[in-house]
């Protein structure tokens, strides 16, 4: 049978942790080293903003920007080491389980996603660069 994306969202979500707005905000400040993806396609990005130091990586770019075998000007240096701790969002959590599910099979070891993503992040009050 074939997979929904509903069905692609819940094995993502039951293979890497979910992590509230407010921890993840703990967890960015904390350790400024914390990449924050945003995976929308560019032209959704401006419906809910981006979390301030995020950057906008597509999901279907994610995989590509993150393949160290990849020649390096495909590849994003941001993503070049595995241990970097790497909050993934969108714009309700959906894709950015993907997305860090994505990462966490290619070998990232401290991944997570913002549960209900950028959309939740401004629910809960935190700021957001309109783009």
């Amino acid at each position: 049978m074939a997979l929904t994306f509903t069905d692609l969202v819940t094995k993502a979500r039951n293979s890497v942790p979910g992590v509230t707005s407010e921890e993840a905000r703990k967890k960015i400040n904390e350790n400024p080293e914390t990449f924050v993806i945003d995976v929308q396609d560019a032209k959704d990005v401006g419906a809910c903003g981006l979390i301030p130091s995020s950057a906008n990586i597509s999901l279907g770019m994610l995989p590509i920007r993150a393949d160290l075998q990849l020649p390096e000007e495909l590849r994003d240096g941001r993503l070049s080491d595995r241990s970097r701790p790497v909050l993934v969002t969108c714009g309700a959590g959906g894709q950015a389980a993907l997305g860090a599910y994505l990462l966490k099979e290619m070998g990232f070891t401290d991944v997570a996603y913002i549960d209900g993503g950028t959309a939740a992040w401004k629910q809960a009050g935190f700021e957001v660069e309109e783009v």
